[in-house]
C-alpha cells in the first residue's frame, strides 16, 4: 500500500499546486448521489485490503478502496457482519465510498448509522499529508471525534485511506410479519410498538402493507412473533425483500427509477417517528419506525421542503436528472460558516470533490 500512498500523494499536491479539481471515485456505485461530480478522476482502488481483523474484539480496520462484498464475506467467516446494512446499488461499492456517502440500510434505525460504527479513519487532505483519528477500540476519548466527520462528507474533506469499524455478530434469529396496514395506521401501530421491548430491527410500510422484521434470540422473537400476530413471510421470500429494500433494488426503487426518468424526483426524507403520513401526491415508503420516508413526486422543491421543516425533518433529492435546486436542504448561515471553515481547514484550495456537497464547499 505504500507506493500507492505515495503515488496518490503525488498526485493530491501536483493537484493543489495546478489548482486542478479532483474526483474522488471508489467503484462509481454512488456517483448519482450529491451534485454531479466534477474534476479529474481520482481513484481509490488500490487501497484495498483488510490491514488487521479481532473478531472477538469485534472490530475491523481496511483500505478505503476495499469493496463491500470482500469485507463482509470476510466479516461471515467469522459470524459477524455491518449491522448498519450500507446500501450497494447494484454494484459492490467500496467501503470509502460507504463511509463518504454515509447511508445506512434497513437495520440503522436499531442498530445505528455508519457514523456510530466509525472507530478510526486516515485521511490525506488537499496538502496530500496522511493525517489519523480515532482509534480500533469502541471506547476512545482522544481529542476530536474527526473521523466521524468524515461520514456523509461525500469526499469534501479529503481522501480516505483507511478505517477501523465496529462489527456486530449475525443475529440468531429472523423473522418477517406482514400486516395489511393503510400508512396512517402503520405509522400509529409502529409508534406503540416502538415504546415496547420487542425485538424489531426494521420495518417497511409501502402499497397498503406494513412489514416487520424481527432479530435476536430464538426466544424472543418467537415471543414476539406470538404476540403480534400478522402472516409470517416465509425467508426465502423475505431475505430478497430486505436484501433489495437494502440496495435500493426492490419493486418501489424500481418504480421510483422509472418516474425519474420521466422527469419525477425521488426524495428521503427525514423526519421525527411521530411525524403525520406525508400528504403528496406520487409514490411513498415509509422506512425506520417512521423517521425515514421515500418520496418519489412531481412537487416542487420548494413546496416540499417547507412542508418537511414544518414537521421537524429535512428532504435531501436522492435521485433526479435536474438537481438545480439543490440536493441537501440549504443549511443555516451560522452551520454554512462551520461547513466553510471545515472545508478550508482540511483542503484549503478546495480540490477535493468541489461542489459534491453544497455548491458553496
Amino acid at each position: 500500500m505504500s507506493a500507492t500512498l505515495t503515488a496518490l500523494q503525488e498526485r493530491i499536491r501536483a493537484a493543489a499546486a495546478a489548482g486542478t479539481a479532483l474526483d474522488i471515485q471508489g467503484q462509481g456505485s454512488k456517483a448519482f448521489y450529491g451534485q454531479t461530480p466534477r474534476g479529474e478522476p481520482l481513484s481509490t482502488a488500490g487501497l484495498n485490503g483488510v490491514r488487521s481483523y479481532e473478531p472477538s474484539e469485534l472490530v475491523v480496520s481496511v483500505g478505503a478502496g476495499t469493496p463491500l462484498v470482500d469485507l463482509e464475506a470476510l466479516l461471515a467467516t467469522q459470524g459477524q457482519c455491518l449491522p448498519f446494512e450500507p446500501p450497494r446499488f447494484g454494484g459492490a461499492g467500496t467501503v470509502g465510498g460507504m463511509v463518504a456517502a454515509g447511508l445506512s440500510g434497513p437495520a440503522r434505525a436499531a442498530v445505528g448509522s455508519v457514523r456510530d460504527h466509525l472507530l478510526g479513519a486516515t485521511l490525506l487532505n488537499g496538502r496530500g499529508e496522511l493525517l489519523s483519528f480515532g482509534g480500533t477500540v469502541m471506547k476512545n476519548v482522544a481529542g476530536y471525534d474527526v473521523s466521524r466527520l468524515l461520514a456523509g462528507s461525500l469526499g469534501v474533506l479529503g481522501l480516505i485511506v483507511e478505517v477501523s469499524l465496529k462489527v456486530l455478530p449475525l443475529p440468531r434469529a429472523v423473522l418477517t410479519l406482514r400486516f395489511e396496514m393503510a400508512e396512517a395506521e402503520a405509522l400509529a401501530q409502529l409508534n406503540r410498538w416502538g415504546a415496547q421491548p420487542l425485538p424489531i430491527q426494521a420495518s417497511a410500510c409501502w402499497d397498503g402493507a406494513l412489514l416487520l422484521r424481527l432479530v435476536g434470540a430464538e426466544a424472543a422473537v418467537q415471543a414476539a412473533r406470538a404476540r403480534l400476530g400478522g402472516e409470517e413471510i416465509p425467508a426465502a421470500l423475505a431475505q430478497p425483500f430486505w436484501q433489495g429494500l437494502r440496495d435500493h433494488s426492490d419493486e418501489f426503487f424500481q418504480g421510483a427509477a422509472r418516474a425519474v426518468a420521466g422527469g419525477a424526483k425521488l426524495w428521503r426524507v427525514s423526519v421525527p417517528q411521530t411525524a403525520p403520513v406525508l400528504r403528496l401526491h406520487g409514490e411513498q415508503m415509509i422506512e425506520w419506525g417512521g423517521a425515514q420516508r421515500w418520496v418519489t413526486t412531481p412537487l416542487p422543491a420548494a413546496q416540499l421542503r417547507e412542508m418537511v421543516t414544518a414537521l421537524g425533518g429535512h428532504a435531501t433529492l436522492f435521485r433526479s436528472l435536474d438537481k438545480s435546486v439543490g440536493v441537501f436542504a440549504p443549511l443555516p448561515a451560522p452551520l454554512l460558516r462551520i461547513h466553510r471553515e471545515l472545508k478550508k481547514s482540511f483542503d484549503p484550495l478546495g480540490i477535493f470533490n468541489p461542489g459534491r456537497l453544497y455548491p458553496e464547499l
